[in-house]
């Protein structure tokens, strides 16, 4: 479990840089949307184009691919049902709470949890391909729709290819598939770019948290509790049950599926929220949450099952 504490001390101390930055003003009022801006705009699209340009589509087309979507959407339904009949809230916060209930930090802690805990960081890639080539550009659609006064079919049906984020990784899965590979100074200058998203979208979220008090009595408090609750202990038992008795897997790839499902929210979640100005403190606070709740429950699942 060292692995487990060493990556999300990584992640910790750069949302800490991030904080003691916004206390000190440094970069503005307004320097924590300008980052998260940027990195939806420019860093992430880099780094996606990047990893999905490299990986292996033959390996990572695994079983943990239907296990990843078929949970994820599991539990999101799951939240949406709980919304409709008790939260009542508009569409695109329903939308947030969602993803923060299902969409799970695979990259910025999946990839150095993997490495460090299992020793494997490709069985996340699965993970990262659904979530950016299935479940993104269905909440960005979503959140599009919701966002604008007048959606129309066309709209609707060129979403996907408006959104930086998904084209990027459509380029990425394209140029896998071909084993074409762009110029040297091209590849390098998007790596170079892409190094900046993780540490780009950490600083952001550090800079958001001056102020916030997650469990503090609002109109958000019973959504965020919600979510966070079905991110940290609901995703993970549902997981192994689809992993298990659905796919029969079994020991270490069994570990491995029931690790990837506990991490915690995305911060790129709370980065949608701020970039479409929805359920921004639903986002904020589930990721904070779930992150603390994130080492817990991983340990547990390491009691478990390993």
């Amino acid at each position: 479990m060292l692995g487990v504490l060493g990556g999300f001390a990584v992640v910790g101390a750069v949302i800490l840089v991030g904080y003691i930055a916004a206390r000190l003003v440094i970069g503005g009022p307004q320097a924590g949307f300008a980052l998260n801006q940027v990195a939806f705009f420019v860093t992430n699209p880099a780094l996606l184009f990047t990893v999905l340009a490299d990986a292996d589509l033959g390996s990572v087309f695994s079983e943990y691919m239907p296990i990843a979507l078929v949970s994820s959407l599991a539990i999101a339904v799951l939240y949406v049902l709980i919304s409709r009949f008790l939260f009542r809230r508009p569409a695109a916060e329903t939308a947030i709470g969602a993803m923060a209930s299902s969409y799970v930090n695979a990259n910025n802690i999946g990839i150095p949890i993997t490495v460090y805990a299992l020793g494997d960081a490709t069985l996340i890639a699965p993970v990262l391909l659904v979530q950016l080539l299935v479940l993104a550009p269905l909440y960005l659609t979503i959140l599009d729709l919701t966002s604008s006064r007048k959606p129309s079919v066309r709209a609707v049906l060129t979403q996907p290819f408006r959104n930086p984020m998904i084209i990027a990784s459509l380029l990425g899965v394209a140029v896998s598939a071909t084993g074409w590979r762009p110029p040297a100074p091209v590849w390098d200058s998007l790596a170079l770019i892409g190094g900046a998203a993780v540490p780009m979208v950490l600083i952001s979220f550090g800079m958001s948290l001056p102020g916030s008090r997650p469990l503090r009595p609002s109109p958000d408090r019973l959504q965020v509790l919600t979510a966070t609750a079905l991110k940290s202990a609901v995703m993970p038992a549902a997981t192994y049950l689809i992993a298990h008795f659905l796919f029969g897997l079994d020991g270490e790839r069994l570990l491995g599926a029931v690790v990837v499902a506990a991490l915690p929210t995305a911060q790129n979640v709370f980065m949608f929220a701020s970039r479409y100005d929805r359920g921004m403190t639903l986002a904020r606070d589930s990721v904070l949450l779930s992150s603390v709740l994130a080492i817990p429950a991983l340990v547990v699942v390491a009691a478990l099952l390993a």
